[in-house]
C-alpha cells in the first residue's frame, strides 16, 4: 500500500521495547521521536484523552491489549506502526486513531469497535485521517458496531491543504455492522481493493471533492449505498462483487497504483473476512508473547486463501486457555500444529 512508499513505513524498528499497562506510562512511553516499541499488555482504560504518537513508533497489543474510551493521535509524525491493538468506544469529539499532518502510517491487523446504541455523534471516527496526512495504509483490520468509521479529509474547505496529499491504501479489512465513511475520501486519492463490506446501514464508499479512487476486487453483501460520488469525486471500479446492487458511478483516472499489489479474487474474500476478523486480536497474542513462531503465525494469517485458517483459528482459541496457566505448553503445541499443518 501506499506506506511503503515514500521510504517505507518501519515504526519503531531497532528501537527499545517497554510495555505499558496504564495511560500515564502509555503516555509517556510514546512521545518523542527516537525509535521505539510499545506493548500494550492489558486493555487501558481512556478517560476520554487523546494519546499522542511521535514519530518512528511501533504500538503493538500484547495478548489482548488495546485502550477503551480514549484515542491515538498521530499529529505532524512519521513512520508510525499501529497492529494487533483492540481500540473501543472513544466518546466525541476524540478518534480511536486519529492521523493528522502526518506521513507514513500503518494500521494493520487492529479491531475498532463502538456501539449503534448511542446517537451516531456520540462516537467519532475509527480511523480519521486529514490536515494533508500522506501515505498511510489500513490493512487486515475488524472494524464493527460504529457509526462513524474512516473519514479521509475531514471538511469541504480544506482543499489548499489536502489536495496533492492524502494517499491512502485501504485492503483486507472486514467492515460489518456499520453507519458509514468506509472511507470517506476528500480531494485525496485512494486505492480500496479486497476489502469485505457486510451489512452496512447508511453508505460505503464516498468519493467527493475531486477525490480519485480505485476500487478493486471488493465484496458487498446486505449493504446500502455502495459508493456515492454525486459531490464531485471520482471512482473506478474493477472486479467488484456489488452483491445485487448497482453501484453509483464517475469515473475518473486513478486506474493504477504506484506499488504492486496481489489482488485476490472475490471468491475468496468472504470466507476470509470472518475468520480473519476474529483471529486479528488473537494472533497479537501469539506472535507478541511467542517470537519464535511469529514467523510462521505470520504467514499462516496473512494467506487469507488458507483452506485451514478456520481450523488454525478454533485450536488457538482453544490453547489461550491453556497459556494462562503454562506458556510453555501452549507454545509447544502451537508450534506443533504449525509443523503438522504445513505437511
Amino acid at each position: 500500500g501506499y506506506a511503503t512508499l515514500n521510504g517505507g513505513t518501519t515504526g519503531g524498528a531497532g528501537g527499545a521495547t517497554v510495555t505499558v499497562t496504564n495511560l500515564a506510562d502509555l503516555r509517556a512511553a510514546v512521545a518523542g521521536t527516537s525509535p521505539k516499541i510499545v506493548r500494550l499488555t492489558t486493555i487501558i482504560q481512556g478517560d476520554g484523552e487523546v494519546v499522542d504518537v511521535g514519530s518512528n513508533t511501533s504500538v503493538l497489543g500484547a495478548c489482548g491489549g488495546g485502550m477503551t474510551g480514549g484515542g491515538f493521535r498521530v499529529k505532524k509524525s512519521t513512520n508510525v506502526i499501529f497492529r494487533n491493538l483492540k481500540l473501543s468506544k472513544s466518546p466525541a469529539p476524540t478518534d480511536l486513531i486519529e492521523i493528522q499532518a502526518s506521513t507514513n502510517v500503518w494500521v494493520d491487523h487492529n479491531e475498532f469497535f463502538s456501539d449503534l446504541d448511542h446517537d451516531k455523534d456520540y462516537y467519532d471516527g475509527a480511523t480519521d485521517i486529514n490536515h494533508g496526512s500522506d501515505y498511510v495504509t489500513v490493512s487486515y483490520n475488524y472494524y464493527h458496531d460504529q457509526y462513524k468509521t474512516s473519514l479521509v479529509g475531514h471538511s469541504d474547505n480544506n482543499g489548499s491543504e489536502d489536495s496533492g496529499h492524502l494517499h491512502v491504501t485501504y485492503h483486507h479489512n472486514y467492515f460489518s455492522n456499520l453507519g458509514s465513511r468506509l472511507p470517506s475520501l476528500r480531494f485525496g486519492t485512494g486505492h480500496i481493493y479486497n476489502n469485505y463490506y457486510k451489512d452496512i446501514l447508511i453508505s460505503c464508499i464516498d468519493s467527493r471533492d475531486g477525490a480519485q479512487t480505485l476500487i478493486e476486487n471488493n465484496v458487498f453483501e446486505n449493504s446500502q449505498v455502495l459508493m456515492t460520488n454525486t459531490y464531485g469525486g471520482y471512482a473506478n471500479p474493477v472486479g467488484n462483487d456489488w452483491g445485487g446492487a448497482t453501484p453509483d458511478l464517475n469515473p475518473g483516472t486513478f486506474t493504477t497504483p504506484p506499488y504492486s499489489r496481489t489482488l485476490g479474487a472475490t471468491t475468496g474474500v468472504v470466507s476470509a473476512g470472518e475468520p480473519h476478523a476474529n483471529l486479528c486480536a488473537l494472533s497479537a497474542s501469539f506472535i507478541t508473547c511467542f517470537p519464535s513462531i511469529s514467523h510462521h503465525l505470520r504467514w499462516y494469517l496473512q494467506d487469507y486463501r488458507l483452506r485451514r485458517l478456520a481450523i488454525l483459528y478454533k485450536t488457538m482459541y482453544f490453547l489461550c486457555s491453556s497459556c494462562l496457566s503454562s506458556m510453555r505448553l501452549c507454545h509447544y503445541a502451537i508450534s506443533s500444529f504449525l509443523r503438522s499443518s504445513a505437511r
